[in-house]
């Protein structure tokens, strides 16, 4: 059953600090939903899955059992039919990243200033 909605883009703001891509993704033809949180996000994707998820990745050296903000998101997702994962992160953070690669390897990573080309590319390919 088709509901003739556009595809949804959930994206995952938690920090910002970038330009807000909510017109090109919605020139992309998404209908785009704002969460602030991981927690919320996990929320949303229980009343619809997305097409494609936008999150930032957040190195936190705290987390006694976890790199980052996202184990629980990818978790949540690896299972579900959705087409792409874009990460962002601080280029600083890129050996984390890796770390988190290893345990969840099907997501696209960005880093930050984010190529707004490479995004267009990335999830017009969705």
């Amino acid at each position: 059953m088709t509901t003739g909605l556009p595809p949804l883009l959930l994206w995952v703001l938690e920090l910002g600090g970038y330009p807000n891509f909510t017109p090109l993704w919605q020139g992309l033809g998404y209908r785009v939903e704002v969460v602030r949180s991981v927690r919320k996000a996990n929320a949303a994707i229980r009343q619809a899955v997305p097409q494609v998820v936008v999150a930032e990745f957040n190195y936190e050296p705290n987390f006694r059992d976890r790199i980052s903000n996202l184990e629980s998101l990818l978790a949540t997702l690896a299972p579900l039919q959705v087409a792409r994962v874009v990460v962002f992160y601080e280029a600083g953070q890129k050996a984390q990243l890796d770390k988190l690669r290893e345990r969840f390897i099907d997501f696209d990573a960005l880093p930050y200033p984010v190529d707004e080309a490479t995004l267009t590319t990335l999830l017009a390919r969705a």
